[in-house]
């Protein structure tokens, strides 16, 4: 990197660390969506199973 910071990429503004946190919150927010959807789905096949 020509300006010495610690970023890396090539269009990102992320330091590791903050790459790091985003990761975590992203998967986080995508294992609580799907647990949402596979439990909104056993409702609906509950209520009208589809098999």
């Amino acid at each position: 990197m020509s300006n010495g910071d610690d970023r890396f990429g090539l269009s990102t503004y992320l330091t590791p660390e903050e790459a790091k946190e985003f990761h975590k919150l992203f998967v986080s927010s995508f294992l609580g969506f799907t647990a949402v959807a596979v439990v909104a789905h056993f409702l609906v096949w509950a209520w009208k199973p589809w098999l």
